[in-house]
This record gives C-alpha cells, sequence and structure tokens, in this order.
C-alpha cells in the first residue's frame, strides 16, 4: 500500500523549524524626549522574542506613548495675558 501523505522518501514529513527571532535591522531616530526615546528603543525587545511574543512589547509601547501624549495635554502652560480689550457694552 503506498501512502500519498508521505514524504517522497517514503517516510513521514520532516517537522516544521521556524527561523530563529532576528533583528530586522530598523533604526530609531531620537525624538529628543527621553520617555519617548526609551519606548521606541523597548521596541528593540521584539527584535529577540519570537513573534507571539510581540504583541505585549506593542502594547506597552503604545500604552507608554499614550500616557506621554496625554500628559502633554495635562501641563499648565503659562497664565494667559491679561486682555487690554474689554468687550462689555
Amino acid at each position: 500500500m503506498n501512502d500519498e501523505t508521505a514524504g517522497s522518501t517514503g517516510g513521514p514529513e520532516p517537522a516544521y523549524h521556524p527561523a530563529a527571532p532576528a533583528p530586522i535591522g530598523v533604526e530609531r531616530t531620537p525624538t529628543g524626549h527621553a520617555d519617548v526615546d526609551a519606548l521606541l528603543e523597548r521596541l528593540g525587545d521584539a527584535d529577540h522574542l519570537p513573534a507571539d511574543g510581540h504583541i505585549e512589547v506593542y502594547e506597552d509601547v503604545h500604552r507608554g506613548l499614550r500616557e506621554a501624549l496625554t500628559a502633554l495635554d495635562a501641563r499648565p502652560g503659562p497664565p494667559a495675558p491679561p486682555s487690554s480689550y474689554d468687550n462689555r457694552s
């Protein structure tokens, strides 16, 4: 009996072994904001993880970037100068 699911040598198909994680070589340009730069560098951690570990890194970086942007909105700026124009009639 001939097994058509067997490999060309008549034995079982060889097991699939994916390539090991490897850096993809994307350069990160510094922004000048230390907190943001640290988060962007964190993306490099995914270079050494299998694909199913990338999501944790990406979510962590995304959360940090959202917090950094939110903090920009929360910072009080200088007080507005008093208006010399009085619009009361």
